[in-house]
């Protein structure tokens, strides 16, 4: 972990925007004592980029940080098929592009419903088939052809529409990453607790 500074937070990424190697500026710091009378020393950091707040705790001044909040960026997962865990990471990566992020989160969607065998035809029919087989539901069939359509008005760069806004894009991102959650991260773990339960490396 790196060291509560009274200068710059060294951090890999910003726990709200996900820019690599943030800019993490110190603002504030507070000495408080809890209940039982032990000192907690804070200090808050500013990212440069998206101007989320992190805020560090250590055991006195310019030690190591023994807690960070929030505490990381998103973890997308291991379980989740590499092609879509790579869209997915740079979308969320790329929230404060909210274009890019719209249309890379769409890319992650399509490249789950491809490492489930779905490949033929369009995403728009890949996507029913999707719930037609109960991979998803219809409400999250729904909610993915909501995806394809904010990416579609990007690809097209349909002059009618306005441009995607931060929040739009952590919505579509937040929708991705319950897709993942259930076609993959649900299931794994499932497998891995029966495999524990029947005592199965």
């Amino acid at each position: 972990m790196p060291k509560l500074l009274i200068t710059k937070l060294d951090l890999p990424r910003c726990p709200h925007c996900g820019v690599d190697i943030p800019d993490l500026s110190f603002r504030a710091q507070y000495l408080l004592t809890d209940f039982q009378h032990r000192q907690q020393f804070w200090r808050i950091y500013s990212c440069g980029r998206c101007a989320g707040l992190v805020t560090a705790r250590a055991a006195n001044w310019d030690h190591e940080v023994l807690d960070v909040y929030p505490s990381k960026s998103v973890d997308v997962g291991d379980d989740i098929p590499e092609r879509s865990r790579a869209f997915l990471q740079q979308a969320i990566e790329s929230t404060l592009s909210p274009s890019g992020a719209v249309m890379l989160a769409a890319s992650a969607v399509d490249a789950m419903l491809k490492a489930k065998n779905l490949k033929t035809g369009s995403l728009f029919e890949r996507i029913n088939q999707a719930a037609s087989e109960h991979l998803i539901t219809a409400d999250m069939a729904q909610w993915a052809h909501d995806v394809r359509l904010d990416a579609n008005d990007q690809r097209h760069a349909d002059e009618t529409l306005p441009l995607p806004t931060t929040e739009d894009a952590k919505r579509v991102i937040e929708f991705t990453l319950a897709l993942a959650q259930i076609m993959f991260v649900l299931p794994a773990r499932v497998q891995r607790g029966i495999r524990s339960l029947n005592h199965v490396p």
